[in-house]
C-alpha cells in the first residue's frame, strides 16, 4: 500500500546561487559525504529531502542530516536515514528517483508499507 508520495523540482543555478550567498547553508542541509558532491547532484538531493519531507507530512521539522541520499552499488540512489526519520520510515520501503538535465533538479518519492 502507498502511504505516501513526494516530488520536487529545483533550479539549479538559483540553488548555487543561495548556497554562495547564505553561509552555512550547505553544511545545514547536507552530511559531509553529500557536499563534496557537484553542484548539480546536491540540487537534486536537495530536491530528494523535500519530496521526502512531502511524502512524509509531518506535523514538524525534520533534520536535513538524518536523511542522506546514497547510491547503491547498482548506481540507484537511496537514502540512509538516522534519527526521527528512521523511526518515522522504519518498516517501509522508500523509492527514490533522481533527474538532472537542463537546468533542472529533480526527485520523486514513493513511500509504501
Amino acid at each position: 500500500m502507498i502511504d505516501g508520495i513526494g516530488i520536487d523540482v529545483v533550479d539549479i543555478k538559483r540553488f548555487i546561487e543561495s548556497l554562495e550567498r547564505t553561509s552555512g547553508l550547505k553544511d545545514k542541509l547536507f552530511t559531509e559525504s553529500e557536499s563534496k558532491l557537484s553542484p548539480s547532484s546536491l540540487a537534486a538531493r536537495f530536491a530528494a529531502k523535500e519530496a521526502l519531507y512531502k511524502a512524509l507530512s509531518p506535523a514538524h521539522g525534520l533534520n536535513w542530516h538524518d536523511a542522506e541520499v546514497i547510491n547503491e552499488i547498482t548506481g540507484k540512489p537511496a537514502f540512509l536515514f538516522r534519527g526521527e526519520i528512521a523511526d518515522l520510515v522504519d518498516g517501509a520501503n522508500v523509492h527514490l528517483s533522481l533527474s538532472h538535465d537542463a537546468g533542472i533538479a529533480s526527485a520523486m518519492v514513493v513511500i509504501e508499507r
